[in-house]
């Protein structure tokens, strides 16, 4: 199901690095019960993923909260300053893709279950991989964009809002739900998620878009005479708060230890 990097994309620099511009903010985060012990979630929202807080002896994953199936989503992740080690990945996959190894390995896309691109610029899936783009540069920090096209069933990458191409495709022939999916090797490496965009799936979907963005959390909707299935539905657009966990810096010899 995976592709040469960008076959039918003509000029991949001058793509739009905000495909889903037209859309709607989407709301979605880390799933603090789906990951590996080794990934501890802070921030905002707990949309930063920490991989390996003291030392790596494997390789440890999380997976995000959205379901993709049919729908158009995009998403970025801002990659800290720690970019080393054997496999840093981030792409799709499905509630049978493995988030945690007990070895330094490319985790996402070593089955079938997943669809992963490295920081060393390979795409893999079932256990197969193919060139796609230049290894990233350590020690530099990095934006990766992500295009889930569930209409089309592909997957495009995004590097420093730079078009890299369809990566994978074939995903609207998968039956199971599919979701974001990021995984490290590297101790003390983070990953923000970051600039969440989604279609619209209808004008009540978009009508409901525009009211929260002027309604700042839900103790202020609670405040508007509205039926209680309205407020309800917008509700469901609103983010919950939380901030547990704060890493510590640690500056030592980058490798995955």
């Amino acid at each position: 199901m995976s592709s040469t990097a960008g076959e039918d994309v003509e000029d991949m620099g001058s793509a739009d690095p905000n495909p889903l511009r037209n859309g709607c903010d989407d709301i979605w985060t880390w799933d603090r019960r789906e990951k590996s012990p080794e990934v501890r979630l802070h921030g905002p929202g707990l949309r930063i993923a920490h991989f390996h807080p003291n030392w790596s002896s494997g390789t440890a994953g999380v997976r995000g909260t959205k379901v993709l199936n049919n729908g158009r989503y995009f998403w970025e992740l801002h990659l800290s300053r720690r970019i080393f080690g054997t496999s840093m990945m981030f792409g799709i996959g499905t509630k049978k893709a493995r988030l945690h190894a007990d070895s330094f390995t490319n985790l996402l896309g070593k089955d079938n279950q997943g669809w992963g691109l490295s920081h060393k610029g390979l795409l893999w899936h079932s256990g197969r991989w193919t060139h796609y783009t230049k290894p990233f540069r350590e020690n530099v920090p990095t934006k990766i964009g992500i295009l889930f096209d569930g209409i089309a069933g592909t997957v495009t990458y995004y590097k420093d809002e730079k078009c890299l191409g369809i990566a994978f495709r074939g995903l609207n022939e998968i039956k199971e739900p599919l979701y974001p999916v990021i995984c490290s090797t590297a101790a003390k490496t983070e990953m923000l998620l970051d600039s969440m965009k989604r279609d619209f799936v209808n004008l009540q979907d978009r009508c409901r878009a525009v009211i929260i963005k002027r309604v700042k959390n839900k103790e202020d909707l609670e405040k508007l005479f509205l039926p209680p299935q309205v407020r309800r539905y917008l509700s469901e657009g609103i983010p919950e708060i939380a901030q547990p966990f704060k890493p510590v810096n640690i500056n030592k010899e980058d490798t995955d230890l």
